[in-house]
């Protein structure tokens, strides 16, 4: 059912789905959304994995996943975390995996506001679970969701930080994305787009 639903309700919003890797690499993966500027990106998001058929998963606040509505929230693949677990997110993350396989969304910018660079969780979250970093992107520009783009685990571990991080951005600047508010965007996500903000 989610299936039909996703491709739906992409037909209707006029978007569509491109892979740029295989698509099994999705079933297993820390999955790295940028550009973040609108919440629009996680409802694409949602509808692109129903539509292939994926688990995919966020970690939210626990008062929302014991709440009322909780099976809601837990059913479009919230992971409830309580505040004494935030500060070992890496290890919680990779606990999660050992239980189950998904793509699990993180936002390395960290708010949708412009920020100099990305926060390196992803990176630790991803060497502790030794899965791969899977990159994708909503481009507003073109009404296309890139979904695929892989950076094995034998990758993450045997190369310094530096390059992976060269590699990711040069892989959102090549696709040349269009985010939803291209002002919140900075694609220079080492820290060095300090003077692209004016």
């Amino acid at each position: 059912m989610k299936k039909l639903i996703g491709k739906l309700m992409l037909k209707l919003l006029g978007w569509k789905v491109v892979l740029q890797g295989d698509v099994n690499n999705l079933n297993r993966c820390i999955l790295v959304v940028a550009p973040h500027t609108h919440n629009m990106e996680y409802i694409l998001g949602n509808l692109a994995y129903w539509s292939l058929e994926k688990p995919l998963k966020i970690i939210i606040k626990d008062a929302h996943t014991k709440a009322w509505y909780g099976s809601v929230v837990r059913g479009l693949g919230g992971i409830g975390i309580d505040r004494s677990q935030k500060n070992d997110l890496v290890n919680f993350v990779a606990n999660q995996f050992a239980k189950e396989d998904f793509s699990l969304v993180i936002t390395p910018e960290g708010t949708r506001s412009w920020v100099p660079k990305w926060r390196k969780g992803f990176y630790h979250m991803a060497l502790a679970a030794k899965v791969p970093i899977v990159l994708a992107a909503g481009d507003f520009k073109r009404n296309i969701v890139y979904l695929g783009y892989t950076i094995p685990y034998e990758r993450l571990a045997s190369v310094p930080f530096s390059e992976i991080m060269q590699e990711i951005e040069e892989y959102y600047i090549k696709n040349d994305i269009g985010p939803k508010i291209p002002a919140n965007w900075n694609p220079n996500i080492m820290g060095n787009g300090e003077e692209a903000k004016g």
